[in-house]
């Protein structure tokens, strides 16, 4: 929750920041304007110079992404809930547009039929063909994910656990079944008096925290489906790396620096497409994917969501929380782009000419008006509010905003902290803010960073200190002096304020049989012989960690 003392810690900061922004995002603070504090923006159009934008970015972007808020939850969940309904009415306009292009429609005549929008789609379905072959693996290296899946829930959801439980799956996906029961977690299923498969229609919607404003959309997948979707997302990524060179693994910061670059250049425009996952149409996949790939994917995604107790066919291929979505996605616009950067004269391909991670796309500057078209007739929108490009000295990808070559991207506060190590995070996130103001010539006020470490952080944790490369297990501080370090023969050693005491998933708990599968998968396990799950850290203690 929003107490007292964390109220006083933002308002020094908006005080430290000193704009008209801030002292406006103050008052709304008093005054408990909570859908105020969610809903404000920065847009850096509006703005002539990095420092200008910055602060105004920092100020309302420190609680843009902040849970805690009273009474949002229900308003969050709400509104991803209403974009979930509109993702699904744009699919449907979509799937029926696209409808003339299938290959069983296109005998009709007279037709609506576009040729040169025929032409188009065969052109970015034979791109596709190119990259990833005609055809998917005839075996699929699965994946158990770390999060829930559709009977795996709460804090049940690590691999022992996830072996252990009856599988779920949708009636389409049986034909991966074979594989499924020909590996240890399948003998361990065949082995349990009680084990069976559980046959569900379809994933589950839920959400999951997105900004203060709105929550994100997501689908709870069947365990088994799941588990083969990551294996084919597995294969489609790594069809893409063989045959472009392009790594999805090491994307992101390649699409930073050329955003970074760009925002002096100019060269590239940063694309950002809205509620991307939920507006890939059926019929989009089904053109632009050979066949055989497309039935596989078929088979493995849920052709139902339950959403508010009912069930719903669905308009879209997949969704967040789909193993595969991804990699399809990247697919899909990355082919796109790259039918209008030929056309363009452009032809050195993925990776040189354009750059795609998800729905983040950047390509050549110039032929952005062809690309948004493009995207547009196969049903997705481009995000006006977080693409650039023409004169723009703003350029934004991957996490990384950047003004005439400078990082601008503000610090936000996702929760409420209350432990030292959350008031450590906050505490680098305010410094990072500080020193980016530093650099744009501008200094930020020191009084929010100095509360914060003086009033909640103990004074024996306060002398943790350390470089950034560290993160946030000691506060940042490039005075190395300041550091509490030691010697043990040439090696040299710092404090820091680490995790102690992990909840263990212990191997006892469970059959011999799961143990077994475990071990074949590879989970590998602690000292205490078991897994340590997703979020498991229980305490944390002074220590020494190596640092050279």
């Amino acid at each position: 929750m929003f107490d007292s003392a964390l109220k006083q810690c933002v308002a020094l900061f908006y005080r430290d920041i000193g704009t008209h922004t801030s002292a406006r995002l103050a008052a709304m603070l008093e005054n408990e304007e909570w859908e105020g504090l969610a809903s404000l923006s920065a847009d850096p159009r509006q703005h002539c110079s990095a420092v200008s934008y910055f602060l105004e970015a920092q100020a309302v972007g420190f609680l843009k992404k902040f849970q805690d808020f009273p009474g949002s939850a229900d308003l969050r969940k709400q509104r991803a809930t209403e974009k979930w309904w509109d993702g699904e009415r744009q699919c449907k306009r979509t799937n029926d547009r696209l409808f003339w292009y299938l290959p069983e429609n296109r005998v009709f005549e007279p037709s609506p039929r576009v040729p040169a929008i025929a032409d188009f789609l065969s052109a970015v379905r034979k791109t596709i063909t190119d990259w990833i072959g005609p055809r998917p693996p005839a075996l699929l290296e699965g994946k158990f994910g770390p999060g829930a899946t559709f009977t795996d829930k709460g804090s049940k959801t690590s691999i022992p656990h996830k072996i252990s439980s009856n599988p779920s799956l949708t009636s389409d996906c049986v034909w991966f079944l074979p594989q499924w029961l020909g590996n240890q977690a399948g003998a361990a299923l065949a082995a349990r008096s009680d084990g069976k498969l559980c046959f569900v229609k379809g994933n589950r919607f839920t959400t999951v925290p997105k900004t203060a404003h709105t929550d994100r959309a997501i689908a709870v997948e069947p365990s088994v489906n799941v588990f083969f979707q990551l294996g084919i997302g597995r294969a489609l990524k790594s069809r893409l790396r063989s045959s472009t060179g392009w790594d999805l693994k090491h994307a992101q910061e390649i699409h930073r620096r050329i955003a970074r670059e760009s925002s002096v250049s100019k060269e590239f425009a940063t694309l950002d497409l809205s509620n991307a996952s939920d507006t890939v149409s059926k019929s989009l996949v089904r053109l632009c994917l050979p066949h055989a790939w497309y039935e596989q994917l078929d088979d493995l995604r849920s052709k139902f969501t339950q959403i508010q107790e009912k069930w719903v066919y669905l308009e879209k291929f997949s969704s967040m929380g789909n193993g595969f979505t991804f990699e399809l996605e990247t697919l899909i616009f990355a082919a796109i782009v790259d039918v209008v950067s030929r056309k363009a004269g452009y032809v050195r391909g993925l990776g040189v000419d354009y750059f795609v991670y998800g729905d983040d796309i950047i390509c050549k500057d110039n032929i952005v008006p062809d690309v948004q078209a493009a995207l547009n007739f196969c049903g997705l929108t481009l995000n006006g509010s977080k693409s650039f490009w023409g004169d723009s000295p703003f350029r934004e990808s991957c996490g990384g905003d950047y003004w005439s070559g400078s990082d601008v991207r503000p610090y936000s506060l996702t929760s409420a902290p209350k432990e030292p190590h959350e008031f450590i995070a906050l505490s680098n996130g305010i410094n990072k803010a500080i020193c980016k103001s530093g650099i744009l010539d501008y200094s930020i006020g020191r009084s929010c960073w100095r509360t914060v470490q003086s009033r909640f952080i103990p004074a024996s944790i306060r002398r943790c200190r350390g470089p950034e490369a560290l993160g946030d297990i000691v506060l940042h501080d490039r005075e190395v002096d300041r550091w509490r370090t030691r010697l043990r023969g040439q090696i040299r050693y710092l404090q820091v304020w680490r995790p102690a005491k992990h909840r263990i998933v212990r191997y006892g708990w469970f059959p011999d049989e799961v143990i077994l599968a475990c071990a074949t998968y590879g989970t590998g396990g602690s000292r205490q012989g078991g897994v340590i799950p997703r979020d498991g850290v229980i305490s944390y203690k002074l220590g020494w960690v190596t640092y050279s």
